[in-house]
């Protein structure tokens, strides 16, 4: 395996442990990731190959893949290697794992994103790369154009590797838009102008240069830049080309004449992009430059055939996928539809309308939009099946949360645009009116106000109304200066600040008087209010200063001037939490804290490496500190001793913003030059304050003073307002508030992302009063007995709903689509009435009809007769079928006579007349069989099902909140708390559990297990055994603790008597006692706890090999004694003199940890802990009832008789398992035994798992893969794993992969 390159030097010695240091992770984990926009200026800038697709943000290409799993597209990966600009990007015809991109840079990178790396890298391309291509010739070529030329061709690998310039292919009189190589003609490639006409090359052939403009510009020299072109690909010669204005042509290549325009629907109507659809030869799409309109075409007509208005944005790009998702639960299909081929050109129906000619085939279009907005739309069904809306699409400067709503977060860019984003759902729900400029700053306005102050690079400042959607006021003190910083005061909304390149920081009222101008001797960066004291300013400046400025005089003097900095000072920040004490950052990559009573600098904090930027004090940790820098990392600083406690290096560029709530303090979001916002949980900063709070320790050990909170050495205290409100309220409260304090401090605590749903469940299920649920209860996963009650109150809100003039923000849905929203929730809670009656309101008449006899018959007939009275009404021939369905002969009677059809007319009444005309359809009755399969199954298991398929997809998507949810939600509380331990969120699964009972009892012992485990890591003994006391059967987990506990013989003792465990002197004796007695678990066991833990290991190792000596022993009979040995002292396990104990002990662990995990289903991790056994059965010197063959036959027998996830019909088939392999198999699974908790099988799936990085990338020294999500780094400190690998791992093998006898621990 490629991991064991990587340690096998680990499993070749005995004596390797000196000088290792402890395995560690981040303390900040990333939770969410608002992803970038698609950038609005390349043309190339969208791409798919197989199941993939990608586009370009400004400095990266985010890649997305479809996860069979589920069948739908995830972010896969984000590649960030550029510095400027993305351009263009090409996937590799020959090779679905690579493409290429290039930039303004000058660059051209070749990825593999398979491997997620960079592969090849080309320098110095003598131009902006602006149109770019694989080469269909060769397969490991790039070409590539700059302005008029030339066209260069570089040869990635091989002997004739390296740039040439094409040989005909340069000297343009006219700038190339595009260029596209014939997939079949080899060689054969024609470029785009921006003046309209087109270059086309072929060897063998006479070149053709700028030919074939279009008409009305032959003999001017007006351009009319061509915006796209296709090869088609049916052809040799044909090719598709759109002009901005003129519109498409397809035009041979041979003749050099135009064969077919098309014929726009309006003059308006410019066309930006275009492709073939695969599956419909003759078909092809159109994006729309103004308006998002997709166009359906065929190339046999002039007019299109089809058209979708998307959204209100021009297009930038479309591609057409080649495999689109499959459906997950596919029907088979009934009557084949005579008309319609996937394989052959659109038939017309005879039957249809001209604008109903053809019907376009299922296909699927990634839609790339002018405002960033990227999705995949299925052209077929008509929706959309991904959209990422309205992402920004440059620099992220500045972020916000609203002062009164945790759940708003605001963003501030490049792009001239505040946006508001949902950071629960992760979408846009507001978005400022742009056309700003750069904005380089915002200000919430205080309190409840719903407006936001931004600062912009040349149109002054301004306030937005979010709800009124406009600007309601502008300042213009500044003139065309830039403002780089605007700040509204947190105690008085009435004023506001901006600091700017004139030297001045201004501070006015909101309606605009001026009331202080600050003059400084350079341009002013960064201002900041105190937060103690609403009169006190500060600000940065590029002279290196931070100065301090007294509102409340008339003096334009600071009060204090702060020096230090070496470089310009940009943002400052005061500390909420300590009055008078400042901090600023500078290009000089330092942070600065600066004491106001001091007069002085008191802490240096040195670590960046560029200019720092973001600046955020955390609002209840008085000392912790976070900045950000342009060298990409964000760091976490301890500011009583200037310790880094954390550096993350997830965002791809320059770290800008910094922000986190008063009411969510521990979650906190950034923003940045690589156009994405991520949200990250600082709450493994502060575990040990978590679980005193689980373990309802005293308000001492949880809430203190600022003063004694920043002593060195004082654990972490809540010292802000927000905590000390929570215990005023639970004070307050009667009788036993645990379950409340639990609640609210969980809320407190927990990222967004469902933890309020989760509890507003909890509390449904405990019997709370329906009418004390929250507002926005319904608006997340809502308890089974709720659900019909409020869709349908639902659907008629959404029925009945007026719409105001500004809506409710970003995409409001129109009247029509919010009918239609309300019939689909109609039709799935069976009110199919309601339902028929709004698809009639909608013009839907064939959905009304085909749902109507569900009713009755009598209905049906009356709905039939309302569309026959409503098509005679428009005088149309389709009322005929409708009133023979209804046997209404004297309505077409007189319908055919009322229009001079006097012929017809007679033959209708005359075939009445013989009978020839149906009656009445009769509802025939239903015998036992229709019964049976009309219920067949049980309604109950059906919605549990439904909901145990949408918990999986939560939890699969690193949403484990939401999945216990969806458990929840129909009462099943063992797989809520599964979900919540699976993915390691232990201190919520306790709170939970604690408060659920005696249901949720199983799982919330075995979190508090885990968490005592967490505990010895930190370490915090005395805590670990607190939690260890709340389980009721608890001697045998007080066991392991007390013997793992590495403290000196009397802390071991107190430890002894907190736990309630005999002396440990005593312990020897009650060793040798049972040992005599042939009670081999109770030797163990007080062996563990007396002054020689060693001497368990032969008693407890012969004892497992004699097991494993018998054909019938089992998991059950020695993993309780395999899990005791486990918790020997680390110390004594690694004496010379245990050696070999210590070897057989990592054997045995190794392979029980390998049947564990086929037992859990832990499928990622299987390979790697037979692996691991065979090398240590290879590499040490052991003597166990264990071989390499043996280890090989299981493994090989695993592979076969289990079908790997996320397979599809187009995956190699999967070779069927031969009769030896199942039987070992079979022999494998008899040993298993059966998982003692339910819902605990699976792999685990922490949050954040499922978020690429934008930069430092590990590998996996497990799997050989790119770790994505959070990494666990072993004890070497060089050796990675994820960290989901790596909670598993411990779950079943308590040692490290690295073969050291070190415990894993990384709960």
């Amino acid at each position: 395996m490629a991991w064991m390159t990587c340690i096998s030097s680990w499993f070749e010695q005995d004596d390797w442990y000196e000088g290792l240091q402890r395995a560690n992770m981040s303390q900040v984990r990333q939770v969410g990731l608002l992803a970038a926009g698609c950038q609005p200026w390349g043309r190339d800038v969208c791409a798919a190959c197989g199941d993939r697709f990608a586009y370009c943000s400004t400095l990266a290409v985010y890649v997305y893949q479809l996860d069979r799993r589920c069948n739908e597209f995830k972010l896969h990966t984000i590649m960030s290697e550029h510095k400027k600009a993305v351009t263009a990007i090409s996937w590799c015809p020959h090779h679905p794992d690579l493409f290429a991109s290039g930039s303004t840079d000058n660059v051209v990178i070749v990825w593999n994103v398979a491997e997620q790396k960079v592969i090849a890298k080309l320098n110095n391309t003598k131009g902006t790369p602006s149109a770019l291509s694989w080469c269909w010739n060769e397969d490991d070529a790039v070409a590539f154009v700059s302005r008029r030329g030339p066209l260069f061709v570089w040869t990635v690998s091989g002997p004739g590797s390296g740039v040439a310039a094409h040989r005909d292919a340069h000297s343009f009189l006219s700038d190339v838009s595009v260029f596209r190589w014939h997939s079949q003609r080899k060689g054969k490639v024609a470029f785009g102008h921006v003046d309209g006409s087109l270059s086309i090359f072929q060897p063998g052939h006479k070149n053709q240069k700028h030919v074939l403009r279009p008409e009305s510009l032959e003999g001017t020299e007006e351009e009319d830049p061509i915006t796209a072109l296709e090869w088609d690909p049916l052809s040799t010669d044909y090719l598709l080309v759109a002009n901005l204005h003129y519109g498409i042509r397809l035009v041979d290549s041979e003749s050099l004449s135009c064969i077919t325009t098309f014929n726009s629907p309006s003059a308006a109507a410019s066309v930006r992009c275009l492709a073939w659809v695969p599956s419909a030869p003759g078909m092809f799409i159109t994006g729309d430059s103004q308006v998002g309109v997709l166009r359906i075409w065929n190339v046999s007509r002039t007019t299109s055939i089809g058209n979708f208005k998307l959204k209100t944005t021009g297009f930038q790009c479309l591609h057409v996928l080649n495999s689109p998702p499959r459906k997950k639960f596919s029907v088979q299909p009934s009557t084949k539809n005579h008309y319609t081929s996937s394989t052959s050109e659109a038939v017309p129906s005879p039957t249809r309308t001209q604008s109903q000619a053809f019907s376009l085939p299922p296909g699927h279009a990634v839609c790339c939009f002018l405002d960033g907005g990227v999705g995949l739309y299925d052209m077929g069904a008509r929706k959309w099946d991904f959209l990422r809306d309205m992402g920004h699409v440059e620099t992220i400067f500045d972020c916000k949360f609203k002062p009164d709503d945790p759940n708003l977060l605001a963003t501030a860019s490049f792009d001239g645009t505040i946006k508001v984003w949902d950071i629960n759902t992760m979408t846009a729900v507001y978005t400022s009116p742009g056309n700003e400029g750069v904005i380089y700053s915002l200000s919430w306005a205080p309190g409840d106000s719903d407006c936001i102050a931004g600062a912009t690079s040349q149109n002054g400042a301004f306030i937005w109304d979010v709800n009124k959607g406009k600007m309601v006021q502008r300042f213009t003190e500044h003139g065309k200066n830039g403002i780089f910083c605007i700040a509204w005061s947190h105690k008085d909304s009435k004023r506001l600040a901006t600091c700017s390149g004139d030297g001045f920081c201004i501070i006015r009222t909101v309606d605009g008087r001026v009331l202080h101008k600050y003059k400084h001797p350079a341009a002013v960066f960064g201002c900041d209010w105190s937060q103690n004291n609403k009169d006190v300013i500060a600000t940065g400046c590029e002279d290196k200063h931070v100065r301090v400025y007294y509102a409340a005089t008339s003096s334009d003097q600071p009060l204090k001037v702060f020096s230090g900095h070496t470089a310009k000072v940009f943002h400052v920040r005061w500390c909420p939490l300590r009055e008078g004490i400042l901090c600023s950052g500078s290009d000089d990559g330092s942070v600065r804290i600066w004491d106001y009573t001091q007069d002085a600098c008191i802490k240096v904090l040195s670590g960046h490496t560029a200019p720092v930027r973001g600046l955020l004090w955390n609002t209840e940790i008085p000392y912790l500190l976070i900045s950000g820098s342009w060298d990409c990392t964000i760091k976490v600083w301890d500011t009583r001793g200037g310790a880094c406690l954390d550096t993350v290096c997830d965002h791809g560029a320059d770290v800008y913003g910094l922000t986190c709530h008063a009411n969510r303090p521990f979650t906190m979001a950034s923003c940045s030059r690589d156009s994405t916002v991520r949200l990250w949980s600082l709450v493994p900063l502060i575990t040990p304050l978590q679980i005193n709070i689980l373990a309802d320790r005293p308000w001492k050990d949880i809430i203190g003073n600022t003063d004694y909170a920043v002593l060195q050495g004082t654990p972490p205290l809540l010292c802000g307002k927000a905590s000390r409100d929570i215990k005023q309220e639970i004070e307050k409260l009667t009788g036993n508030p645990q379950e409340k304090k639990l609640r609210w401090f969980s809320e407190y605590l927990s990222p967004p992302g469902g933890s309020e749903n989760l509890w507003d469940l909890v509390a449904v299920i405990k019997g709370q009063d329906d009418s004390l649920l929250p507002q926005n209860y319904c608006k997340g996963i809502i308890h089974r007995k709720h659900l019909v009650k409020f869709r349908t109150s639902e659907a008629q809100e959404l029925t009945t709903i007026k719409m105001s003039k500004f809506g409710g923000g970003i995409g409001v849905p129109t009247k029509e689509e919010r009918l239609k929203e309300a019939a689909e929730i109609h039709l799935r809670l069976g009110h199919v009435q309601r339902y028929c009656e709004l698809m009639v309101e909608l013009g839907e008449w064939d959905k009304a009809l085909s749902a109507a006899p569900g009713i009755s018959v009598r209905y049906w007939r009356k709905l039939m007769q309302r569309r026959a009275d409503q098509l005679i009404q428009e005088d149309r021939d389709d009322v005929i079928p409708y009133c023979i369905a209804t046997g209404d002969v004297e309505k077409l009677v007189n319908f055919f006579m009322s229009r001079g059809q006097l012929t017809d007319a007679l033959l209708v009444a005359q075939a009445a007349c013989e009978g020839n005309m149906p009656s009445p359809p009769v509802c025939p009755p239903v015998g036992p069989s229709c019964a049976d399969a009309a219920h067949g199954a049980d309604p109950p298991e059906l919605l549990r099902t439904v909901s145990g398929e949408l918990a999986e997809w939560h939890f699969q998507g690193g949403r484990a909140v939401l999945a216990a949810c969806c458990h929840l939600a129909v009462d099943d509380i063992e797989l809520a708390m599964a979900s919540l331990v699976r993915a390691n969120e232990l201190e919520l699964a306790v709170c939970v559990g604690t408060v659920l009972g005696e249901p949720a009892a199983p799982a919330t012992h075995y979190a508090l297990e885990l968490l005592a485990r967490k505990c010895m890591m930190i370490p915090m003994w005395n805590l670990a055994a607190d939690l260890l006391l709340m389980i009721p059967d608890n001697e045998l987990q007080l066991v392991k603790l007390c013997a793992f506990y590495p403290g000196c013989v009397e802390e071991i003792t107190d430890l002894h008597e907190k736990c309630r465990l005999p002396p440990i002197g005593e312990c020897a004796q009650l060793a040798e006692t049972a040992h005599a007695e042939g009670n081999v678990f109770a030797a163990i066991k007080y062996y563990l706890l007396s002054h020689d833990p060693e001497k368990a290991l032969p008693i407890g190792i012969n004892f497992i090999k004699e097991c494993m000596s018998s054909p019938d022993w089992t998991l059950d009979t020695i993993c309780p004694v395999l899990d005791l040995l486990g918790y020997i002292r680390t110390e004594k396990l690694l004496l010379h003199t245990c050696t070999e104990a210590r070897n057989e002990l990592l054997v045995l662990s190794g392979y029980t940890g390998a049947l564990r995990a086929i037992r859990r289903q832990y499928g990622s991790i299987v390979p790697a802990l037979y692996e691991y056994t065979s090398q240590l059965l290879k590499r040490r010197e052991v003597s166990v009832p264990l071989t390499i063959g043996r280890l090989s036959s299981e493994l090989d027998a695993w592979r076969a008789c289990t079908q790997p996830a996320g397979r599809s019909s187009e995956d190699p088939p999967h070779a069927p398992a031969s009769e030896s392999q199942t039987a070992v198999f079979a022999a494998l699974q008899r040993r298993l035994g059966t998982e003692p908790l339910r819902g605990l099988t699976g792999p685990d799936c922490t949050a954040g798992s499922q978020l690429p990085s934008g930069s430092e990338a590990h590998v996996s020294c497990l799997t050989g893969s790119r770790i994505q999500g959070p990494v666990y780094f072993l004890e070497d400190g060089k050796s990675a794993i994820s960290l989901n690998d790596a909670l598993m791992w411990a779950k079943v093998n308590p040692f490290s992969p690295l073969g050291t006898g070190i415990r894993l621990n990384p709960f």
